[in-house]
């Protein structure tokens, strides 16, 4: 009988620091959740992040892609952690002013931004008004990307603004770069919807339209926007974000990175981080 209970005294105890064990790795287990849109930026300083968080950080790291609505509705309903392609003051200024009480600004992580029409150096125009002077060339249209987009707003502001002959085209930002290629290739006309930071204006010799209306708005920067409770509830998380920066050089080297890898967009930021180390170590936080 007393070995029996022994037995069962062992066994518990076995049982117990199994459970305990158990809890302990699942309180170190750290999560992150980043969403996105599929541009270009974006979508590099979101694999970067992502690579730094899981390489450095040991986090285990889940990136969605979204629409540029759904995006902030899900960090406004604390489903996503974070979002690092808000375009402020002027692209997204209509999501803050729906969303804004239910999020939090956690800096720009890029400064120097732009939006705006753009066409290749080659077409007969310099104002967005002169579009109307070539819209045969233009087949009549503007190569948009997703619905929804700040840029997009924008433009359908635009078309009237400037009484432009011109309609709308949504696509995607994939969609919309490989129709500039095909029309630049072709030597043929195009006006696409178009930002900076972008690969395309290293790869291709491209112009913004100049807009006197300013309806596109002025340089703007890109900020990281984050579910209200981030910084409490996982402040190294948030402390990383507010930290991630990269200038203009950085930037546009990551994403050249990125378009010219012929696999995973995470192998090239992986990349990246390794061959810029000093500014990658500058993110983290020091415990």
């Amino acid at each position: 009988m007393l070995l029996k209970n022994k037995i069962i005294t062992l066994l518990t105890i076995a049982a117990l620091s199994l459970m305990i064990v158990s809890c302990g790795q699942k309180e170190d287990v750290k999560e992150a959740k980043l969403v996105y849109v599929n541009w270009a930026g974006t979508i590099a300083m979101t694999n970067l992040a992502s690579a730094v968080l899981q390489n450095k950080m040991g986090y285990k790291v889940k990136m969605t892609s979204a629409d540029v609505g759904p995006v902030y509705a899900s960090l406004a309903s604390g489903d996503q952690d974070a979002f690092m392609g808000s375009w402020l003051p002027v692209t997204h200024e209509s999501y803050l002013e729906e969303y804004g009480e239910k999020v939090i600004d956690l800096g720009y992580n890029f400064e120097g931004a732009k939006i705006g029409l753009v066409v290749p150096a080659y077409v007969d125009a310099t104002t967005i008004s002169d579009l109307n002077n070539v819209k045969n060339e233009l087949k009549g249209e503007i190569i948009g990307i997703d619905s929804g987009a700040g840029i997009m707003k924008a433009t359908e502001k635009a078309i009237p603004g400037y009484e432009l002959d011109l309609k709308l085209i949504p696509s995607s930002g994939p969609a919309m770069t490989a129709a500039l290629k095909t029309a630049i290739d072709a030597n043929e006309s195009i006006v696409v919807t178009g930002w900076k930071p972008h690969w395309k204006f290293a790869r291709f010799d491209l112009k913004f339209l100049e807009d006197p209306k300013g309806i596109y708005g002025d340089i703007e920067n890109i900020h990281t926007i984050a579910k209200k409770a981030l910084p409490e509830e996982k402040p190294e998380f948030a402390q990383f974000l507010k930290n991630f920066k990269l200038d203009n050089d950085q930037l546009s080297s990551l994403m050249d990175k990125i378009e010219k890898g012929s696999g995973d967009p995470y192998d090239a930021a992986v990349e990246w981080m390794n061959e810029n180390s000093s500014v990658v170590e500058g993110w983290i936080p020091k415990k």
